[in-house]
């Protein structure tokens, strides 16, 4: 029981840094495709810069949007500020600024 006990704790603080990564400070990305029917959007996270990359391309991200308004304002290829939670595996913006 104990071991187990220890397992489900440590998978639920897993889960919880990695829906924190979605809160955490605005990223910046590139707009790569609006569905309006269905309120999503996807983003090419754009990375900051490390050693040896001066902010290339990250990971391409699809949220949804509570708020269709939100997508008004935006097309494929703008470069977009973004803040965005996760509900249940599924990210969420929570803000989107055109830049």
């Amino acid at each position: 029981m104990g071991t187990g006990r220890f397992i489900l704790a440590g998978a639920a603080a897993l889960g919880v840094l990695a829906s924190s990564a979605f809160a955490a400070d605005d990223m910046t990305g590139m707009v790569t495709r609006i569905d309006r029917l269905n309120n999503t959007i996807s983003i090419q996270q754009m990375q900051k810069g490390t050693v040896g990359n001066a902010g290339g391309a990250g990971a391409l991200q699809e949220y949804k949007t509570k708020d269709a308004a939100m997508l008004d304002a935006v097309h494929a290829g703008d470069r977009v500020t973004y803040s965005a939670t996760d509900t249940d595996g599924t990210g969420t913006l929570t803000k989107l600024e055109k830049q």
